[in-house]
């Protein structure tokens, strides 16, 4: 109840500076006040979840932003050629935290060495995810490195059980031609020559690993490399 003598005064504050209490015995005097307290109370819910929507919007964009470099690099980190892309500090024990993660969530586990490259495939030359269906021919010419693998892999990352056995090709068990240059076959059923068998239907991936090319500096090795990186090309898909 209000003080005696302090109902009539304007809004709900009496002479004696007291606030006058709700229900007011004259509450058109009380409401002003009772509107400008609950005006100060929402706008101060509003500026708390206008910080909650801040923050949770700029971690958004940070976790994606780290997702996508997790995925696929910065140019720092990565490089594009052709249908191969390359992580150049892969085997690097040194390498930074986004290679790792990828690394990490691939599941693959390089060769430490600062002297070695991968170079990862999951699609052909026009572009088009790579499937275990079609049939696929991998024309390359020689390497000039001291050793080197090409492995295929299911969508997953997994070898692709086959009864041949046949997971991958490398400079010393490759058929050449006479020229120096070689094919590799990708397809579900036998094909002559070198056949890696592409299993069930489904995604595929290819890696390339480079072991210790013969050019001195990291810049004349890459360019070199990258030059002869393997063309991937679709012969048929059902």
């Amino acid at each position: 109840m209000c003080a005696d003598g302090e109902a009539g005064q304007p809004y709900d504050v009496a002479p004696s500076g007291r606030r006058c209490p709700f229900p007011c015995p004259v509450q058109a005097q009380c409401l002003p006040a009772i509107t400008r307290s609950l005006q100060l109370r929402v706008k101060a819910v509003r500026s708390v979840v206008s910080l909650l929507l801040a923050f949770a919007c700029a971690l958004g964009i940070g976790l994606a932003s780290a997702w996508h470099l997790i995925a696929h690099g910065s140019p720092l980190t990565t490089g594009e050629i052709g249908p191969w892309s390359v992580w150049y500090a892969a085997g690097n024990p040194n390498a930074d935290p986004y290679t790792k993660a990828y690394l990490a969530r691939s599941g693959r586990l390089p060769i430490t060495s600062t002297n070695a490259l991968y170079y990862f495939a999951s699609t052909d030359e026009d572009g088009e995810p790579l499937r275990a269906e079609c049939v696929y021919r991998i024309e390359g010419v020689p390497l000039n490195a001291m050793w080197w693998s090409l492995a295929l892999y299911d969508e997953a990352g997994n070898l692709i059980p086959n009864k041949a056995k046949r997971h991958a090709f490398n400079r010393a068990d490759l058929m050449r031609r006479p020229d120096g240059t070689f094919q590799i076959r990708l397809a579900p059923t036998a094909e002559h020559g070198n056949w890696l068998p592409t299993g069930k239907p489904g995604g595929l991936k290819i890696i390339l690993r480079i072991y210790g090319p013969y050019e001195p500096t990291s810049a004349v090795r890459g360019r070199e490399i990258e030059n002869s990186l393997p063309e991937i090309l679709k012969v048929a898909c059902p």
